[in-house]
């Protein structure tokens, strides 16, 4: 005996069920049939027996061409496939002393990775006595924060997580 995959579609003498509500090529119901009777049906038409809902009581078949079936059901998947976007993150870093040119050349950044549609984690690591000063690099992120609204929403406000303060940024529509 051979097991069969949960994802494999069970096609003609796959089909072992005592009895199968059959589907003809149309779409139109046949009725209610042994199993052998739905394969010869589909034998006299030269097409497959294709068990569509196996769950169902009882079993859903479908006469159909399994080959252009499988075809479409692949070229559906590509399809699907080509039309999502996948959003990456990008990581800025600062300090919480960080100079102005080199908030402005962050921010940059951080917007031009907000225009290609990914989401920014803003991360300030506090180093050694830097952690008694948590609130400078608070107020860093949300000063970041403010120069990138026009691109971007806070999606989690500045928290600190051990040594480091994130922020989570998501683009505009």
């Amino acid at each position: 005996m051979f097991s069969i995959n949960k994802n494999e579609i069970m096609v003609n003498e796959m089909v072992r069920d005592k009895e199968v509500r059959l589907i003809d090529v149309d779409g139109k119901m046949i009725g209610i049939m042994s199993s052998k009777e739905a394969q010869k049906i589909a034998n006299s038409k030269n097409l497959d027996l294709v068990k569509i809902a196996p769950k169902a009581n009882p079993p859903v078949c479908k006469v159909m061409d399994y080959g252009k079936y499988m075809f479409e059901q692949a070229k559906r998947e590509k399809e699907a496939k080509k039309n999502q976007k996948v959003i990456s993150v990008k990581e800025v870093r600062l300090s919480a002393s960080i100079e102005d040119h080199d908030f402005e050349v962050k921010v940059k950044n951080a917007i031009r990775f907000l225009r290609s549609g990914d989401k920014v984690k803003v991360t300030i690591k506090f180093r050694g006595r830097e952690m008694n000063y948590t609130s400078l690099g608070e107020k860093v992120l949300e000063r970041f924060a403010k120069a990138v609204e026009d691109y971007g929403t806070v999606e989690r406000k500045p928290k600190l997580e051990g040594r480091n303060m994130l922020m989570i940024l998501n683009p505009k529509q």
